[in-house]
């Protein structure tokens, strides 16, 4: 649907890379959660899958999530999200 396929993966403590569940970016791409409307542009394709229209700025993604992941208890110390 959107024109950029971005791969989301979380990375563990141990520093391995994982494909991040579905549900896990589908909770920040609903806009009632996140409640920025900049983000409205994407849209969760699978596990460690996310496509994204040509608004959405990339470089205010990556940290928007982490810190919506840390928020919702979904990221531990030590872990990250990452990968676009």
């Amino acid at each position: 649907m959107f024109a950029r396929k971005l791969s989301v993966k979380r990375v563990d403590v141990a520093g391995e890379r994982h494909p991040c569940p579905v549900r896990l970016i589908d909770n920040f791409a609903m806009r009632n959660f996140t409640n920025d409307a900049i983000f409205d542009d994407t849209l969760p394709a699978g596990d460690g899958l996310l496509e994204a229209g040509h608004r959405v700025p990339l470089d205010r993604l990556q940290p928007a999530m982490e810190d919506w992941f840390r928020r919702k208890g979904y990221l531990q110390a030590g872990e990250a999200a990452g990968g676009f």
